[in-house]
């Protein structure tokens, strides 16, 4: 029950539900705008009466842990974004600022029903900060902008 802890006890706060049980992904915040008339819509009988979101993307994977990188050195990796949606969808990431020595390329226009390769390109580079241990960690959420919501790429490195 919701009312009582394990040990039968009545609750003191109430219980939250994890983001996937209430209908929102992890690493995402819905964008508060009102639909587009012009965006590409299907209209066919079988998606008249849902009230799902019609257009939504997926990260594959959902989060980019390179490990141990060499100082001086660049690595890429590239970064699935799948529409899972019916609609076609368009999409723009917000670049992440340059002391974080990361770069996303990828080719901007719709995505209908199909996916787009992001490559995420770093630059292992040490910011001007006292002895670590010879080990730096760069930690940096990147964003993509779509029209529904904003998604968060974590990416995570240790730099030696």
């Amino acid at each position: 029950s919701l009312l009582v802890n394990a040990a039968g006890q009545p609750r003191k706060e109430k219980v939250r539900l994890p983001s996937s049980l209430q209908g929102r992904k992890p690493n995402s915040i819905p964008n508060k705008k009102i639909e587009d008339p012009v965006a590409g819509k299907v209209n066919t009988s079988s998606l008249a009466t849902t009230r799902q979101h019609l257009s939504s993307f997926h990260l594959i994977p959902p989060r980019v842990i390179l490990g141990v990188l060499k100082e001086g050195c660049t690595y890429a990796t590239t970064v699935v974004l799948k529409n899972v949606g019916v609609n076609f969808s368009r999409f723009r990431v917000k670049q992440p600022p340059p002391h974080t020595g990361l770069r996303v390329m990828y080719t901007p226009g719709p995505v209908a029903g199909l996916q787009v390769e992001l490559e995420i390109e770093i630059f292992a580079m040490v910011i001007g900060r006292e002895d670590t241990g010879g080990l730096e960690e760069i930690s940096h959420d990147i964003e993509i902008l779509t029209e529904t919501e904003t998604l968060l790429l974590p990416v995570r490195a240790n730099i030696l």
